[in-house]
């Protein structure tokens, strides 16, 4: 059961009607209406914020959190600094992260540099690759290789 899309042009021009049904609520499971891509876009939804995604990063979102508890809410350069100088395995991959998130952030949505501040960052479990070790008289260890699916989001200070 495929969603009907609306052209782009029919979307521009029923802005507002689309705006009033997002922000409705539905009766039967008090949930707004999932919008497309192409609504959202016409809508200036995320508009507002810089955001970076890595799947299925080769590490635990035991070991990423620790280090995203760090920089949550702090500024842009403050986050900078404390993933450089932090003895992690998570901070290298998490400052690639932060630079991605930076680069969408002023390129993709026009924000101010200056302005932007580490809003949302969260790591969450991502597919768990399973390895067989021999051990001792013929038994075998199930070795759990864990990875992570991890988010950034970047938005300007108020």
């Amino acid at each position: 059961m495929a969603k009907n899309t609306v052209l782009k042009e029919e979307v521009a021009s029923n802005k507002n009607k689309l705006s009033e049904v997002y922000n409705t609520i539905r009766r039967k499971n008090k949930k707004a209406p999932i919008l497309t891509k192409r609504e959202k876009k016409a809508m200036g939804i995320g508009k507002d914020e810089g955001r970076a995604v890595l799947r299925y990063a080769r590490i635990s979102s035991r070991k990423v959190k620790i280090v995203i508890d760090l920089i949550r809410g702090k500024d842009l350069d403050e986050a900078y600094a404390i993933l450089k100088y932090t003895p992690k395995a998570a901070s290298p991959i998490l400052l690639k992260l932060l630079r991605s998130a930076e680069a969408n952030a002023v390129n993709n949505n026009e924000l101010d540099r200056d302005k932007l501040y580490v809003a949302e960052a969260y790591a969450n479990q991502g597919p768990t690759y399973k390895r067989v070790r021999p051990r001792a008289r013929g038994a075998a260890n199930i070795i759990r290789k864990r990875t992570s699916h991890i988010t950034l989001v970047l938005r300007e200070r108020k």
